[in-house]
């Protein structure tokens, strides 16, 4: 008896032409997932270094804020405030797209406080920006060695703006 392909079992899909053009199209579609995969990981890289600058920045300017609040307060040492500072910017991670280089390379000003009270404060350190930035971060301008500054500056007040008087009208008015 001669084999019928109509008399089998199997389907008629299974010997007709929709199976090769359904696996056409999965073939297909591994070659577009092999083009798309680099471009979302490119997406995600530049996604990824203006959140680590982000972090980096908020976590100076919550240290310059702390610092002037200390150096408004208190008469610490040079060294005792930028030993605080040091532990508080110990929360930025070690990794040149946070920080390039390690503690020693933080650098922290602090001017004041003057007669009225105010002190201001300035944090500077390096990011190195990731290879795929690198080029545009070049043409935007960085320093000699390939890395960006970032720097942040806060004023602190011992007194308050809306607050008024002197310390003898509050006695007088209290007293």
């Amino acid at each position: 008896m001669a084999w019928d392909r109509a008399a089998s079992r199997c389907s008629r899909t299974f010997w007709g032409t929709e199976v090769g053009e359904k696996n056409h199209r999965l073939g297909q579609m591994s070659v577009e997932a092999a083009l798309l995969l680099p471009v979302v990981l490119t997406l995600l890289a530049l996604l990824v270094q203006p959140v680590c600058v982000l972090y980096t920045r908020t976590v100076m300017a919550s240290t310059a804020g702390e610092l002037a609040r200390l150096a408004v307060t208190s008469r610490a040492s040079e060294a005792d405030l930028r030993s605080f500072a040091l532990r508080r910017l110990a929360a930025v991670p070690d990794l040149s797209i946070f920080h390039e280089g390690g503690p020693a390379d933080w650098e922290l000003e602090v001017t004041g406080p003057d007669e009225g009270g105010s002190v201001l404060v300035a944090l500077e350190g390096r990011v190195r920006p990731l290879p795929l930035l690198g080029a545009l971060v070049a043409a935007l301008g960085t320093g000699g060695d390939g890395t960006v500054l970032v720097r942040v500056e806060t004023r602190g007040d011992l007194r308050a703006d809306w607050i008024g008087g002197d310390y003898d009208d509050w006695v007088g008015m209290w007293g």
